[in-house]
């Protein structure tokens, strides 16, 4: 249970270090460059932002699962748990679209 943990807070650890450049580059370079004026501005930054996050995430969960599926040397038990996270990546990228798609519907309604 010890080595589980160590190998979430490691991984928790290297996704934000890999999601830093994401905010950083949320930063205007120049004063009055990307300054946000309307909240259509800070809604449109957050979400550019909030996708940029997103495919990091989501590029890191399949090469997680790609390099899970290499190392399983033919372990029944590790191709299940190598199948299980791209599964579970793929499903990820399908709430994430379809809940882009519903907050994309119905703003352009209102």
């Amino acid at each position: 249970m010890k080595y589980k943990m160590k190998k979430i807070v490691v991984s928790l650890l290297l996704l934000s270090i890999l999601v830093l450049p994401v905010t950083v580059g949320a930063i205007p370079s120049q004063p009055g460059e990307g300054s946000i004026g309307s909240l259509t501005e800070f809604y449109n930054t957050v979400g550019r932002v909030a996708w940029q996050a997103f495919a990091i995430i989501a590029l890191i969960m399949f090469i997680i699962a790609g390099v899970l599926f290499l190392t399983a040397g033919g372990d029944p038990e590790k191709v299940k748990t190598a199948r299980n996270a791209f599964l579970w990546g793929v499903v990820g990228i399908i709430v994430a679209v379809v809940a882009f798609s519903i907050v994309t519907i119905i703003s352009r309604e209102l």
